[in-house]
């Protein structure tokens, strides 16, 4: 096992140009076999695990820069200012002006495997650390604090009962537009002009809103996750 201080110039060089490691390399790296041994040298820097993966791999404290969501991904690898994805869920749907369906969470989340996130969910219901409302046919995920979750879907039932209807045509013409023009997304008013002009009805309200319903926020090439089952 490396020295302490050989062990921290040693991360802090490794993590400077691989962002991220599994335990099997940071083994090799502290010349260890032992996880409490490693785990100890992360804790005195102040580390992070992964939300997803089951937790598998590491970075410092100071790597990630995070997002409005407070999260942060390398690749396809996620880490949380929550920390663990039950946390996280917990904190996205309570921050949540008019909570999260199960797509909204996917999409923001980027799980690979749908199944992942029901089985977090249903953990979180069954601990009474969220709620859920069946709401126009799909499942709405709310606070655990009553007064919080009214509000919550009060704010969700308004913002259905303004939704203006678009064509799947349009849908997929806004989707489009928005994926492929710039890294961070556009204005809905910018997007709205661009694709009148081109002979698509849409107004910059139902660009938002179709911007809503797909969880389409800062980074434009993060699309919308797969639901099956559940808008």
């Amino acid at each position: 096992m490396l020295p302490p201080d050989a062990s921290e110039n040693a991360l802090r060089s490794f993590f400077r140009k691989h962002t991220i490691a599994e335990i099997s390399e940071l083994f090799r790296l502290l010349e260890t076999r032992s996880r409490m041994s490693v785990f100890r040298r992360l804790k005195a820097m102040g580390y992070r695990s992964s939300f997803n993966h089951a937790g598998r791999y590491y970075t410092l404290t100071n790597v990630p820069r995070f997002d409005q969501w407070g999260l942060w991904f390398h690749g396809n690898v996620g880490f949380s200012c929550a920390g663990t994805l039950k946390a996280t869920v917990v904190e996205l749907v309570e921050s949540s002006a008019t909570g999260m369906t199960p797509k909204e969470l996917l999409a923001v989340l980027k799980l690979p495997v749908a199944n992942t996130l029901y089985n977090t969910l249903h953990e979180l219901r069954q601990g009474a650390r969220i709620r859920r409302q069946d709401l126009a046919g799909f499942h709405l995920y709310l606070s655990a604090n009553l007064g919080r979750a009214d509000e919550q879907l009060l704010k969700r039932r308004q913002e259905l009962s303004q939704e203006v209807q678009v064509s799947e045509e349009t849908v997929i013409a806004v989707l489009v537009e928005a994926l492929q023009s710039a890294q961070v997304l556009e204005a809905p008013s910018v997007l709205a002009s661009r694709l009148t002009a081109r002979g698509v009805g849409v107004t910059a309200v139902q660009v938002e809103q179709i911007f809503t319903r797909y969880a389409l926020c800062g980074d434009a090439r993060s699309g919308p996750g797969d639901d099956p089952g559940h808008r």
